[in-house]
């Protein structure tokens, strides 16, 4: 995965959080880090999502590119309303249904799609800081004692018996750890 120039890093090197905050405030601290110690390259990780990123730490290194979520083919569709054409299965009676609709089987689905995303935000969110959070910790905690007991309760939604299994983790990491999994536990609460 690869994160957008705008979104938050954090950068750790061992267990010592070094760096946290916008891109290139954190690349440059990293980029200071390794310059002062001559060490190893730390972790840098998106706060979006807990990913583990390769930063080029290059001074004269081009400045990252959003990737793009889909190949740029041309296909049909409306390229100026970034609309993109794919195939849907559907049971007949699912087609028969949509052809009923106003607007037509594409104006109902994106009703459909933008209803069902507003109803779920909230457990939406709380998915993703948990996968956010178990991507962080499988990096970083992986082999730390209580590690598969504290995935199960961030899955779960046990906040209390998360933080028992990672009580005696390093600082940094259950600091990070628990700013990642704020989304996690406020609908569960």
């Amino acid at each position: 995965m690869s994160s957008s120039p705008e979104s938050n890093l954090t950068a750790f090197a061992g267990f010592q959080r070094i760096a946290s905050g916008p891109r290139a405030k954190v690349i440059a601290q990293v980029r200071k880090q390794c310059a002062r110690s001559g060490q190893a390259q730390p972790f840098v990780f998106d706060d979006s999502t807990g990913e583990r990123l390769d930063i080029d730490l290059r001074e004269d290194a081009p400045a990252p590119a959003a990737a793009p979520d889909e190949p740029s083919t041309r296909g049909v569709g409306r390229p100026k309303l970034g609309v993109v054409a794919r195939e849907v299965t559907l049971l007949p009676r699912h087609w028969e249904w949509l052809a009923r609709q106003p607007g037509g089987a594409s104006v109902a689905l994106r009703r459909l799609i933008d209803e069902a995303r507003h109803v779920h935000a909230d457990r939406d969110a709380q998915r993703a800081a948990r996968e956010a959070t178990y991507r962080f910790m499988t990096v970083m905690a992986g082999d730390l004692s209580g590690f598969e007991e504290a995935a199960r309760a961030l899955f779960a939604g046990d906040r209390a018996r998360f933080d028992e299994h990672i009580s005696t983790w390093p600082e940094d990491v259950q600091a990070h750890l628990h700013k990642l999994a704020t989304a996690a536990w406020s609908a569960a609460a």
